[in-house]
């Protein structure tokens, strides 16, 4: 009887080890309810268990990609789909100019295009809360916001230039196991042009230089706020042809209860 037992419990384990197990290059993030800081009325947000791509697509997966979908290639995507600049770092629908880093996150890609991408892979872009609820998280904590040191750290790096010829992986991975969610490029979200700036935000902006610009945060009124502007600022200007230098993404997936 104890064996039999014992067979049972370890059947028992290994189902729902198997049940809670990640996907290949993705983590599992346990879902909470949590308040979003800019842009939604401290109104409280459930987000449900997720696996998260641990670092961004990077230009080698997206050439594989276009390999295989060759309607997503530069030469052959639709107007319709895309802006001038789309792969503008491509040679051609095949090669990366010699410049550019295989390791380094995929850029010069459209909402359209990475939406694709995701979809292909069976997962698909993450919302705005998923992305923030990931992205609120440091090395040892699930929710960072209220750290200044957090808070200065992510100010430090939207200040700073950024390149896509960064290679992902370098900043230190956040409690979840996710790296560069923050400090190497910014992200599209599944549903960015949900996100609603008040004021002249939205007008005569150069997007691929004034959207970077906190100067506008006039609502942003400490640091933890001022982070979050910036991205929903960012994410209010976009449109989803745009494809810019400084703009990658990740993939992500519901896990089944």
């Amino acid at each position: 009887m104890k064996n039999l037992t014992f067979r049972f419990l370890l059947v028992l384990l290994v189902v729902q080890t198997l049940a809670h197990s990640q996907s290949k290059g993705m983590v599992f993030i346990e879902g909470s309810r949590y308040i979003p800081l800019y842009g939604r009325d401290s109104t409280v947000v459930e987000v449900k268990n997720f696996e998260m791509d641990i670092y961004p697509v990077t230009n080698l997966e997206y050439l594989n990609f276009l390999k295989e979908n060759p309607k997503w290639q530069k030469s052959n995507i639709l107007k319709l789909f895309s802006d001038k600049s789309y792969l503008a770092n491509w040679n051609s629908n095949l090669e990366l100019k010699p410049t550019e880093n295989l390791n380094s996150p995929a850029t010069y890609i459209s909402w359209y295009a990475a939406k694709a991408y995701c979809e292909c892979q069976g997962k698909r872009l993450p919302t705005v809360d998923e992305w923030e609820y990931a992205a609120m998280a440091d090395e040892t904590t699930r929710d960072a916001r209220v750290k200044p040191s957090f808070n200065k750290k992510i100010l430090a790096w939207y200040e700073a230039p950024h390149s896509n010829e960064d290679t992902i992986g370098l900043h230190p991975k956040n409690v979840w196991g996710v790296y560069d969610l923050h400090g190497l490029v910014w992200e599209w979200t599944l549903d960015f042009n949900s996100v609603l700036i008040t004021g002249e935000s939205r007008k005569d902006v150069d997007k691929n230089s004034n959207l970077f610009c906190g100067s506008a945060s006039l609502n942003a009124t400490d640091l933890m706020n001022y982070a979050a502007f910036m991205r929903y600022a960012i994410r209010g200007s976009l449109k989803a042809k745009y494809a810019m230098k400084n703009l990658g993404f990740r993939c992500v997936k519901l896990v089944k209860n």
